[in-house]
């Protein structure tokens, strides 16, 4: 803006001294209303908005090339895709939510992995099942049955050397008994050096990605205890990513009202509900939390009712905290867990209000909390004060003036 108000001022004509007309007035017009209040307070012109100077702006942007000398076409183009790349490099570096473009990211790598962990599990057990059937229901675990098939390769070579091992991978000797028994009857048929192999690969690849499925659980913990610690102290991880994720962002999830909180991921049921005057969804992807699942059928719709408002509070702090803690998520927790016993014919709870009043005590004690109206107060009532000081009472202030001003400093 002063850059435009200093060209503005070099290249506008000088309004005549003596006689003033409307005619004489210098007329700037603008694209863009907001730049008016600016301009008119430094440069010497009436801003004028309106739709014909729309069309003089568009004419002028479809002809620029000819209004130039030695200025092709291609090179407004060129100039325009800079400007452009050059927006889109800002917007992206000085986003401030991109903190939680890797949260999204990274639940949606682990619902892929869990998909992809439960079908290549479900091939190995039908592949080796054909060689030993018996070893399904001895070891009906993914991640142990994947690493059973990595050592034991085959039933025929089934050996005492193998036993610490399955040991060590099973946790059970009973069970570790009952596959070398289990071996000696079986049913199944041979299997070939070949399906050995792609076997044995194939348990591999599934044991590294349930390891690398930990790793992103470890990280999206990590990361979501750092940009939102309020959400995922009350919900946990997995859920407040899903509603991240599904809100398109931290910003976003936070200007959604708790009403759409409470039923965000079942917007089919909810639009078939509307259209069948049906009985609408109490709840969508807070389903999964733990809380709806202890709460009993009659007061699943009040429990999700109470999670919606404290999770709406909670993307808020979390949103637009300078420094986000997780001592209110905390709080809220505590809440919830006050308020599922209460369903349950427990004590009454606290209030809300004498809840958020101890927390932000021990937040201001900590320094994590700085009340905005009392500090504008206090520095209101110390300048007072230092003017009470500086100049004679009885000049400029009554006494009862001054005596006020000293009670509230």
């Amino acid at each position: 803006p002063d850059d435009l108000i200093q060209f503005l001022i070099t290249n506008l004509p000088k309004a005549p001294a003596k006689k003033k007309t409307k005619d004489s007035e210098i007329k700037l017009g603008l694209i863009d209303s907001k730049l008016g209040n600016e301009i008119i307070e430094k440069v010497k012109a009436t801003p004028i908005c309106n739709e014909l100077i729309e069309e003089i702006v568009r004419g002028i942007r479809l002809h620029f090339t000819k209004f130039l000398n030695k200025f092709q076409p291609t090179d407004l183009i060129k100039a325009q895709l800079g400007v452009a790349h050059s927006y889109s490099r800002s917007q992206v570096q000085y986003d401030p939510n991109r903190q939680d473009k890797p949260i999204i990211q990274a639940i949606a790598v682990i619902d892929q992995l869990d998909k992809d962990i439960n079908t290549f599990a479900m091939r190995i057990k039908e592949w080796f099942a054909w060689h030993f059937p018996e070893l399904n229901q001895l070891v009906p675990d993914n991640t142990i049955f994947a690493h059973v098939v990595a050592i034991i390769e085959s039933r025929d070579k089934l050996s005492e050397e193998m036993k610490e091992q399955l040991i060590e991978v099973t946790k059970d000797e009973e069970v570790v008994q009952g596959i070398f028994d289990a071996a000696k009857s079986s049913m199944g048929q041979d299997i070939t050096d070949m399906d050995k192999d792609m076997l044995k690969k194939l348990s591999g690849r599934l044991i590294q990605m349930i390891k690398y499925r930990e790793n992103m659980q470890n990280y999206l913990k990590e990361r979501l205890e750092c940009v939102t610690p309020n959400l995922a102290s009350l919900i946990g991880e997995n859920v407040g990513a899903r509603l991240i994720s599904h809100a398109g962002g931290l910003v976003n999830l936070a200007k959604l009202p708790a009403s759409t909180i409470q039923i965000l991921g079942a917007e089919k049921a909810l639009f078939r509900a509307l259209k069948t005057k049906g009985n609408t969804p109490k709840y969508g992807l807070i389903y999964h939390s733990t809380y709806i699942g202890k709460a009993t059928a009659q007061t699943k719709g009040r429990v999700s009712r109470s999670l919606a408002n404290k999770l709406a509070m909670a993307a808020r702090l979390d949103a637009f905290s300078l420094k986000p803690t997780n001592k209110i998520g905390e709080a809220f927790k505590g809440q919830m867990e006050e308020r599922m016993k209460f369903f349950a014919n427990g004590p009454k709870p606290k209030k809300n209000a004498d809840v958020m009043a101890e927390v932000l005590k021990e937040m201001r004690d900590e320094g994590l909390y700085i009340d905005t109206t009392v500090e504008k107060a206090r520095v209101t009532v110390e300048g007072e004060a230092e003017k009470v000081e500086e100049e004679p009472q009885s000049e400029e202030m009554h006494d009862e003036e001054a005596q006020t001003v000293k009670l509230l400093f």
